[in-house]
């Protein structure tokens, strides 16, 4: 009985610590580091390590706690939609009052690592980002359809946080990255929106699909947003932040992302919301890598 005892505690410990992974939502920290990784890179003269280090540690920390602490606050919208209802919480895998309190620890750690290691406006912003994201954008979801606007905000903010985290100020750069990444996201969940719609329904989510049948409105929205970050992501380079390899990289990945786009508005169904959805996919990486190297 002693020689199995550990192996069968060990054994039970891997689903414990697979459901806290999946609490976190790693691919949107994974995701969020990446692009402060960019951010901090394009605007650093010199790459510190440790700066480096910690400001990825405290954004991907954040952007954890907002993971858990957002599953804490939807466990009931998660538990009567099929492609979340297995999450931990709603399959009662892991206590509300468990992911509650490791959200708020990993939040007060992130906050407090960028505000002794790295600066105190990235602190500011990154708590604006996860106060934004949990009590505004959330509840938002259940209300209008606007929630998604609201939610690209926070969104948008990681490659700022990695600017801040190297320059300490926002500037010019900092806005460009926060415009890139805002429209991005629109086509991008606009997308995800229409592919799920009646999983959205069933939660009692309000998405805009719910309000265009045919998929018309979505498709035009996408479309737009998609357009203006063609044009918004040749700023860098009209202001003097990157060379002429980001602006060919930018006009091939808007244009290409675009047309995906163009494609869903010509004919609204899943096969088209699917092609722009792994468009998206492929475009934010390979900006973010255009972004880090512009210069």
């Amino acid at each position: 009985m002693s020689a199995v005892a550990p192996v069968t505690a060990g054994v039970a410990r891997v689903p414990l610590l697979r459901d806290l992974l999946e609490l976190t939502k790693p691919r949107i920290v994974a995701a969020s580091t990446v692009a402060a990784l960019a951010g901090h890179l394009a605007g650093a003269r010199d790459v510190e390590p440790g700066l480096l280090f910690a400001t990825l540690a405290g954004v991907g920390s954040i952007s954890a706690a907002a993971g858990i602490l957002n599953q804490v606050l939807e466990r009931d919208v998660d538990a009567k939609m099929p492609r979340t209802a297995n999450r931990p919480l709603p399959a009662g895998r892991l206590r509300v009052g468990t992911a509650t309190a490791l959200g708020i620890a990993t939040a007060v750690a992130s906050l407090v690592l960028l505000a002794t290691r790295v600066n105190a406006l990235t602190t500011v912003l990154a708590a604006f980002a996860l106060l934004s994201y949990l009590f505004v954008y959330t509840p938002l979801k259940r209300v209008t359809s606007f929630n998604t606007f609201v939610g690209a905000v926070p969104g948008a903010l990681p490659p700022v946080l990695g600017w801040t985290g190297a320059t300490n100020h926002l500037g010019q750069g900092g806005l460009v990255l926060f415009a890139i990444l805002f429209l991005w996201q629109l086509p991008h969940f606009l997308a995800i929106a229409w592919l799920y719609r009646a999983d959205y329904a069933r939660g009692g989510l309000v998405m805009l699909p719910a309000h265009d049948p045919d998929g018309s409105l979505t498709a035009r929205q996408a479309c737009v947003h998609a357009a203006t970050l063609g044009v918004v992501a040749l700023a860098p380079f009209a202001l003097g932040l990157a060379g002429p390899v980001y602006l060919l990289g930018a006009i091939a990945l808007g244009g290409w992302y675009f047309v995906a786009a163009l494609r869903f508005l010509r004919a609204p169904a899943d096969a088209s919301a699917r092609r722009l959805l792994s468009a998206s996919l492929v475009y934010l990486p390979a900006m973010l890598c255009l972004i880090a190297l512009g210069k």
